[in-house]
């Protein structure tokens, strides 16, 4: 799904646990043993987690509707 507005997006970030802001960019991160193998993978504070970095275009950022529809 393609949100255009920030203040939107500011709102979905808002309601949302897994969501978080890096600049302009929107960061998915959520724990996950598999983030192990993964090349989302990361390891932060002795987790293992799944980052998805969502970056704006001139046409806003596209970001899954399971994560918005999530926070409904």
């Amino acid at each position: 799904m393609n949100i255009q507005s920030l203040e939107q997006m500011e709102q979905i970030v808002k309601n949302s646990k897994s969501l978080s802001w890096d600049g302009w960019d929107v960061i998915n991160r959520y724990k996950s043993e598999k983030a192990r193998t993964s090349k989302y993978g990361q390891y932060i504070n002795g987790r293992w987690y799944m980052v998805k970095r969502f970056k704006p275009t001139r046409n806003g950022w596209d970001i899954p509707e399971s994560l918005i529809n999530a926070q409904t």
